[in-house]
Formats: C-alpha cells, sequence, structure tokens
C-alpha cells in the first residue's frame, strides 16, 4: 500500500499555501514531515485526513483517488490524530479508544466482541492497558497521547497521519512516541506520516523524509540523502544554529564567551 501525491495543492479558497506537491509515503515505513513553522504542514495533514479538499492535484491510496472515498471508506481506511488539545469529559480510556471502532460498528455503533478485541489489542500495542479503566482527566499529556493513537488504530487504518503529536510531552514522553511510530509501522506494516518539529530525533528513527522549505518547496528522500545533500542545512540553519551532518544534531556556530 501505498500514499501518493502527485502535483498535489493544498490551502483554503482564495489562498494557497503549499503546491505542486509530489512524493510516496510506503506501507511499512515511518515517513516524517518536516519544515519551518507556519510553512503548511497542518494544512497538508488536514488535505489528506479529508478535513479540507485539495486545491487542485491528486493523492491515492493504493491506487484509490482519496477524493472519491465515501465518509465511511475513509474513516475505515484513514486514521488522524490532530494537535489540538482534547476534552474528554468522563470517560475512560477504554471508553475513548473504542471511538474508533465507529467506522466498523455501524448505524447502533454497539460493539461486539471482534470490536472488543481490536480495542484490546489497540491498548496493548501502545502499553496503555493499565490506562484502560482511567478517567482521562487523571492521566498525563504522554499516556493521553498514548491512548489517542490507539484509538486511531482501533480504526484497523491503512493509514495513520499524526499532526505534532509530540506537541504537549516531556522529552522522554516525545522519544518514547516516536519510537512507538516507527515500531508500529513496521510491525503492523502500516504506511505512517507524522508531522513533527523533533528534527534530530525524527531524523534517526524515519525511513522517508517529506522537507517543506521556506518557499513551499517539498523535497523528499531518507534522511540521509537529505542530510548529505544539504538540504536540512539549508531549511534549518540559522546565524546562530548550524546542523552539523556527522552528529546529526544542530550546534552553536560558535560558542559565547562565559
Amino acid at each position: 500500500m501505498t500514499l501518493r501525491l502527485d502535483a498535489l495543492s493544498v490551502g483554503y479558497r482564495r489562498h494557497t499555501v503549499l503546491t505542486g506537491l509530489s512524493a510516496v509515503a510506503g506501507r511499512g515505513e515511518l515517513t516524517i514531515l518536516l519544515g519551518p513553522n507556519g510553512v503548511g504542514k497542518s494544512t497538508m495533514i488536514r488535505a489528506l485526513a479529508g478535513l479540507q479538499p485539495p486545491l487542485s492535484g491528486g493523492m491515492s491510496l493504493d491506487g484509490a483517488d482519496l477524493t472519491r472515498l465515501s465518509t465511511t471508506e475513509r474513516a475505515r481506511r484513514i486514521a488522524v490524530v490532530l494537535t489540538e488539545r482534547v476534552s474528554p469529559g468522563l470517560l475512560t480510556g477504554r471508553e475513548l479508544v473504542s471511538f474508533g471502532r465507529h467506522p466498523h460498528t455501524g448505524f447502533t455503533g454497539a460493539l461486539g466482541q471482534r470490536d472488543r478485541d481490536v480495542v484490546a489489542w489497540a491498548l496493548d500495542v501502545v502499553d496503555a492497558t493499565h490506562l484502560a479503566d482511567r478517567d482521562l482527566s487523571e492521566v498525563s499529556d504522554g499516556e493521553r497521547q498514548r491512548l489517542l493513537t490507539a484509538r486511531a488504530l482501533a480504526q484497523e487504518p491503512d493509514l495513520l497521519l499524526l499532526d505534532e503529536p509530540s506537541a504537549f510531552l516531556d522529552a522522554p514522553s516525545r522519544v518514547a512516541l516516536m519510537g512507538l511510530l516507527r515500531r508500529l509501522a513496521t510491525e503492523r506494516d502500516l504506511a505512517i506520516v507524522v508531522s513533527t518539529h523533533e528534527v534530530e530525533l525524527a531524523l534517526r528513527l524515519a525511513d522517508t523524509a517529506w522537507l517543506i522549505d521556506a518557499h513551499g518547496t517539498l523535497h523528499t528522500g531518507t534522511p540521509q540523502q537529505l542530510v548529505s545533500d544539504g538540504t536540512v542545512s539549508a531549511v534549518f540553519d540559522t546565524e546562530q544554529l548550524r546542523f552539523d551532518p556527522v552528529s546529526g544534531t544542530f550546534e552553536p556556530r560558535e560558542r559565547l564567551p562565559a
């Protein structure tokens, strides 16, 4: 299964944010979407998720035109985790994850045994079984992010999209989440596209990188390719910091005196 973008343009009715986007994200791979703040990464994710229509061009999943999928078919094939904080109300972890089964349960929304089994599997695979009976108001941001990822997995999608999933997480939780996404892509044979500001971490873990520069041009390749050809440095270097391709980290251009 492959997500393919062909000369895709995204934005709003009177404002094009990104244009000429052509890229591929494969099954079993973690694809990272990088770029400066405000460049249009979230708009791109929302278009891929069907939350806003593309302006022109094509986007397909395993050859199927995403714009022609019914709402139900899209919900079965594509799951998305957005960056907005969730107001959980009085839900438990299991109840939140169970929402992921709604595309499969029909009009009544009643969960059958297989649905309950999938929910249990999704909780287990993100190491959140111990949160199943906890009220969401009592869990940490990192734990809630795992539950939201489990909800998306409970949809049994072909494609998982995440927009800044580590936005509210501490450093250990960010590392754990990216490692989890890499493992899920491989073990579950999923195509995963994650927009992130965790440049160093993402470049170490991803199979493929989509990098949008300040001019809106999309560069694609393996992280190693985009590092070695200078693309990462061209996009992210500042007057104070530079990306060192050897260490894979950002370093000060010069040390300030003590």
